[in-house]
C-alpha cells in the first residue's frame, strides 16, 4: 500500500514538471475603456383631489388648497424644466384674470382654480403659479438619479359662484432635458 502511495506522488511530481512552461519574456499592451452615460429623466405627477369646495361658508373667503406631488428622476447633474400645462378646460372658461386654469362640468360649467410651484425648501406654496412660459416654468438640477418629489399646491380661489356639480381637468406635466 506504502509503495502504491510512494509511485502514485511521484507520477504526480513528474506530471506537473513536464506540463510546466518558462517564460523566456512579457509583454503588455495598454487599452482604453469608455462609457457614455446619457441624460435621461422621467416625470410622473399624482392627482390633485381637492374633495368637497363650498363656496358659501367653509370656501366663501378661504381658498381650498390641496398639497401634491410632481416626481421627477434624472441622470446626475442634468439641468432640466418641469412645466404643467392649463389643462384642457380653459379656453372659454371665464377664469381669464381670477386663474389660469379651469375645471369643468360639462355645460358651461366652470370651477377656476390654479397649481403652484413648490417654495423655497420644496414645501407647499401659493407664490408662483406653475406653467409654461417665463417665471412660470420650474427650473431643477438633479443632484443624484434618486426620484425626488417636487411639492406643487392646487388651489380653488374663495367664493366663486359656481352649480352643485363634479368638476375635473386633465393637466399635463412635462420635463425638458
Amino acid at each position: 500500500m506504502i509503495k502504491l502511495l510512494t509511485l502514485a506522488l511521484l507520477a504526480a511530481i513528474v506530471s506537473v514538471s513536464l506540463g510546466s512552461t518558462a517564460f523566456a519574456g512579457t509583454a503588455s499592451s495598454t487599452f482604453t475603456v469608455t462609457a457614455n452615460v446619457v441624460k435621461n429623466c422621467s416625470i410622473n405627477a399624482a392627482n390633485i383631489n381637492f374633495g368637497s369646495y363650498d363656496p358659501v361658508v367653509a370656501n366663501a373667503t378661504t381658498a381650498l388648497n390641496m398639497p401634491s406631488t410632481v416626481t421627477v428622476a434624472c441622470t446626475k447633474s442634468t439641468a432640466a424644466t418641469v412645466v404643467i400645462n392649463a389643462g384642457s378646460n380653459f379656453a372659454g372658461s371665464g377664469c381669464a384674470g381670477l386663474t389660469t386654469r379651469a375645471m369643468s362640468a360639462g355645460g358651461g360649467n366652470f370651477l377656476c382654480y390654479d397649481i403652484y410651484q413648490p417654495g423655497a425648501g420644496n414645501v407647499s406654496a401659493t407664490t408662483q403659479v406653475w406653467g409654461t412660459a417665463g417665471a412660470a416654468i420650474y427650473n431643477y438640477t438633479a443632484t443624484s438619479k434618486a426620484p425626488v418629489g417636487l411639492v406643487d399646491t392646487g388651489q380653488i380661489p374663495p367664493g366663486q359662484d359656481v352649480a352643485a356639480l363634479t368638476y375635473n381637468d386633465s393637466v399635463i406635466a412635462t420635463i425638458n432635458f
